[in-house]
C-alpha cells in the first residue's frame, strides 16, 4: 500500500502482501470481547477509538499519543498539557454528510504523521464506529492498495465494532473511484 510515498512496508518492515503477518501491540491480541472500551490498532502507529479514551490523559499517554484526528462536531476536550497535534473534521454520523469533503485534508494529516516514525495517531469519533472507522478505511484503502470493501473488512477485523453508515460507504467507494483515474 502507498501513503503517498510512504508505504505500509516501511510502516511495519514487512511487505504489503504480508499483512496479517504483522504483530499488532499487545493491547490489540486481547480479543475484543474481552477488551474494555478504548483504542484499537488498525495498522501500526494508527489507532481508533471513541470520545470518551480521545480525552483521557492517561489512556493517551499510555499509547503514546501524539496527533489526534476528531471526526466529529463539538468540543472535544483533548487534555492541553500532552505535547498533541490536533485536527478537527465537522461530521456527523448522517449518511448524507459531506465526508468526502474531508477525506483529502484527513488523510492528508495521518499520512504527514506517519512519516515520522515517532508518531503514534489516534482517529476518534464519538462511539468510534461509523465516522472515525470511515477516515481509517480510507486510509487502509490508499496506503495498501486494498479495494473499499477488502479495506473495510481489514478495518472490521482490527476494530469488530467497525461500521460505518451506508452513505459513508458509498463515499469511500465514490472517492477511491476518483484516486484511481
Amino acid at each position: 500500500m502507498h501513503l503517498g510515498r510512504l508505504t505500509l512496508s516501511s510502516l511495519n518492515g514487512s511487505h504489503p502482501s504480508n499483512i496479517s503477518n504483522w504483530s499488532p501491540s499487545p493491547m490489540s491480541q486481547i480479543p475484543y470481547q474481552l477488551r474494555t472500551p478504548g483504542a484499537s490498532e488498525i495498522l501500526p502507529r494508527l489507532y481508533v477509538s471513541d470520545l470518551s479514551f480521545a480525552e483521557n490523559p492517561a489512556a493517551l499517554a499510555t499509547l503514546g499519543i501524539t496527533h489526534i484526528l476528531s471526526a466529529m462536531r463539538g468540543y472535544v476536550a483533548i487534555p492541553h498539557d500532552l505535547p498533541i497535534h490536533r485536527a478537527q473534521y465537522p461530521l456527523e454520523d448522517l449518511p448524507f454528510s459531506e465526508l468526502a469533503a474531508h477525506l483529502p485534508s484527513a488523510t492528508a494529516f495521518i499520512r504527514s504523521a506517519l512519516h515520522d516514525p515517532n508518531a503514534r495517531i489516534l482517529v476518534h469519533c464519538m462511539e468510534g464506529v461509523s465516522r472515525s472507522t470511515s477516515v481509517v478505511c480510507c486510509i487502509s484503502h490508499i496506503g495498501v492498495r486494498l479495494d473499499s470493501s477488502t479495506s473495510y473488512q481489514y478495518v472490521k477485523t482490527r476494530r469488530r465494532s467497525a461500521n460505518p453508515n451506508f452513505g459513508f460507504v458509498q463515499q469511500l467507494q465514490e472517492y477511491a473511484d476518483t484516486l484511481r483515474r
